[in-house]
């Protein structure tokens, strides 16, 4: 009798689990406006496949002028991508989206830890990247891309001291924010493989170097080829073109 009852409650411990875990997914997929190329949303990308959510992908061509039709400006008035509409929620800016994506659907907190000050530690490196790496990355990369400029070497040693400094970030670390992947190694290593589409030497920086192989590694199962790759290759190739 005694085994029955284990049994009745394992399957009941199970069962409330999966529905725990089934309630967290988003009723209908996603709406996601973005371009393939853009690197901020395939950081968003990513973090959706490891979440396991379904995204339902609406190319927004910003060179078109998509973004600027008044359907879109009433959603965004600041008419950027990503912006996503889960259920009529709408929110924009990557960072900001991949913190409500796994708050709202991360079956645990390893992504985005809810420890108050291990996630200060990702939200510094999210803010890091956003407003140093990925900053001077744009500094150096698309007066080229957009412009037609030459090759900055102020603007590339710039760029070479943030990744210095994310190295030193990375001493006795195996990822960005600690010892495992956070949405911050996710929004760092879209900078990263845009550097390495563009030719950028960053070998210099031994624990970046090392950090970078073991997070494609890690994402390799959530699209890091088809989705952050290709698009980084895009971009790579305009300036190419140049």
């Amino acid at each position: 009798m005694g085994w029955l009852i284990n049994s009745i409650v394992l399957c009941l411990i199970i069962s409330n689990a999966a529905a725990r875990s089934k309630s967290k997914m988003p009723t209908q997929p996603i709406k996601l406006y973005y371009l393939p190329p853009s690197p901020p949303c395939r950081s968003v990308m990513m973090v959706a496949r490891v979440l396991g959510i379904d995204l339902d992908l609406v190319v927004t061509n910003i060179m078109e002028g998509q973004h600027m039709t008044p359907e879109f400006l009433k959603m965004n008035p600041q008419h950027t991508i990503p912006t996503m509409d889960d259920s009529g929620f709408i929110l924009w800016e990557s960072r900001a989206i991949l913190a409500y994506l796994v708050n709202a659907y991360g079956r645990d907190d390893s992504l985005y830890p809810k420890n108050p000050r291990q996630r200060a530690i990702v939200d510094q490196r999210l803010n890091f990247d956003l407003g140093t790496l990925y900053a001077r990355y744009i500094g150096l990369y698309m007066p080229m891309l957009f412009r037609g400029e030459e090759y900055n070497e102020e603007s590339a040693n710039k760029l070479n001291e943030a990744l210095g400094w994310l190295d030193a970030f990375l001493d006795g670390r195996a990822f960005v924010a600690g010892d495992n992947l956070t949405i911050a190694d996710i929004s760092i290593v879209v900078t990263m493989t845009n550097l390495e589409a563009f030719g950028y030497d960053y070998s210099a920086h031994e624990n970046v170097s090392k950090w970078f192989e073991r997070t494609k590694k890690a994402l390799e199962p959530y699209g890091y080829q088809e989705i952050d790759v290709a698009g980084a290759q895009i971009l790579a190739s305009f300036l190419k073109k140049e």
